[in-house]
């Protein structure tokens, strides 16, 4: 008879995720941050400890295990996009995402619930339900919102179901849930990492990135995903002092608490770089969120179509086809909101259709000429709070945000970079700090994330460490 093996570290890392995930997932608190469970992780993770013993590893995620957003493409995970649409029409190749990841050596256990296709089909939409997953909890109290789209990275990392998740960014959706849960993410320089295999809205402003506890976490994961070798050496504090920071009004959160805990995290950030000064920017205007509505219908319409004409099983081959099952499916599909954007997609004409190109003309001088471009002529990264504290989930009424995510809009129309870390907690709850960076300026972005990780980290820091994450009352 033979004996059970002692569990390698890659196989205690992968049981132990899934532990915590049975632990809040399936029972006690219940989350919804996970909507399925990875059936090979197991043998994965005892391969590659076989690995290790005889001497290989694959790269520097070996072992670690990571969950991956249910838009994202990996042969053993739904794939998704939180809609009943797809389900069933299972996954056939890893998308690059999920291949880099596992030639690196990572274990994908599981993918996360999010705001059902990335939070583009209402503007009354609940960050963090989907049709497939139900509602997302924030693992600081139950009953708030997880952000949004990826709402189930955020949360899972955040209660330490992974290290790592992956999520998703179009205009926030990494950001969002990075701050709200009280965790590190970084949205890539959109081009950075390839993006075939991942559910589609706007080729113009989506990119994957990770979601993680820790910036050099982030890093590293980071150039996996990209390929680049310059990322996880410049989590150095050090390597932020000749850097000049701009900080935007307006880009405050409206939350008078989360922008005085901002101003103060500013001022003790201030001596460890090359400068701190304000810098002004025009507001995101209704024109320029009118614009991107229509930029983004305009690509969601050829993008998603050319993604669902080609995705294997039956089902609906086009946006409009998706407008169609979810009417059909109503008491599932449409029970809390409706599909606005879906049908404007439908409709738009894509990329060719009359209000597109004006649009994503507008946008990008707006991004670039008067926004983005004058606020770097005395800055190399931009600083405001991310956003206001989690607000509490309501499926009649929607999100119920006042403010805040404004840092996201001229970065997210130009695919330009941003980093959010915690910096605190304001009413028990965690807020973020967002730094945008020039296309490509990760490093920078990093050293600076990197110097206000170890700024919060002493003693009298300005954020609990490690967190008490707590459960809604009577939950």
């Amino acid at each position: 008879m033979t004996e059970p093996r002692d569990p390698g570290p890659a196989s205690a890392a992968v049981a132990a995720s899934f532990a915590r995930i049975a632990e809040l997932d399936s029972s006690g608190p219940t989350l919804r941050s996970v909507i399925a469970v990875a059936d090979g992780a197991l043998d994965a993770a005892h391969r590659l400890d076989d690995e290790r013993e005889q001497g290989r590893v694959r790269g520097p995620l070996h072992g670690m295990p990571i969950l991956v957003k249910d838009n994202i493409e990996a042969v053993g995970l739904p794939g998704t996009a939180g809609s009943l649409a797809l389900v069933g029409r299972n996954v056939v190749a890893d998308s690059p995402v999920a291949a880099r990841l596992r030639r690196a050596g990572a274990v994908l256990v599981g993918a996360t619930n999010l705001s059902e296709w990335a939070n583009f089909r209402s503007p009354h939409s609940t960050s963090g339900w989907s049709a497939v997953g139900g509602l997302t909890g924030n693992p600081w109290a139950l009953e708030r919102s997880a952000g949004g789209s990826s709402s189930g990275s955020g949360a899972a990392v955040a209660a330490g179901l992974a290290p790592v998740a992956i999520g998703t960014e179009t205009n926030g959706s990494i950001t969002c849930p990075a701050a709200l849960n009280g965790v590190v993410g970084l949205k890539p320089t959109v081009g950075s990492v390839p993006m075939t295999g991942v559910v589609p809205i706007s080729a113009s402003q989506d990119v994957a990135g990770p979601i993680a506890r820790c910036v050099s976490d982030a890093a590293v994961v980071y150039e996996v995903l990209s390929g680049r070798s310059d990322c996880a050496a410049a989590c150095d504090p050090a390597l932020a002092r000749p850097l000049r920071a701009g900080v935007v009004e307006q880009w405050l959160s409206g939350d008078a608490a989360t922008d005085a805990l901002f101003d103060q995290v500013v001022t003790a950030l201030s001596p460890l770089l090359g400068g701190v000064e304000a810098v002004t920017v025009p507001p995101n205007d209704a024109r320029v969120m009118d614009d991107q509505v229509a930029v983004l219908v305009g690509e969601m319409r050829d993008d998603l179509d050319a993604y669902l004409a080609g995705r294997p099983g039956e089902g609906p081959r086009s946006v409009a086809e998706v407008v169609v099952f979810n009417e059909a499916h109503a008491a599932q599909e449409l029970a809390h909101f409706g599909q606005e954007y879906l049908i404007q997609a439908a409709a738009s004409g894509g990329r060719s259709g009359d209000a597109y190109v004006d649009a994503r003309r507008r946008n990008v001088e707006f991004a670039r000429d008067a926004c983005l471009g004058p606020a770097f002529a005395a800055a190399d990264v931009l600083l405001a709070p991310a956003y206001q504290p989690a607000w509490m989930s309501d499926l009649v009424r929607g999100d119920q945000l006042t403010g805040g995510g404004d840092v996201c809009t001229p970065a997210a129309i130009l695919g330009w970079p941003i980093l959010t870390i915690p910096m605190g907690v304001v009413d028990g709850l965690p807020v973020g700090l967002s730094l945008v960076g020039r296309p490509l300026s990760e490093p920078q972005l990093l050293a600076v994330g990197a110097a206000l990780e170890a700024l919060l980290a002493w003693p009298d820091g300005l954020a609990p460490s490690p967190p008490a994450w707590q459960p809604a009352p009577g939950a």
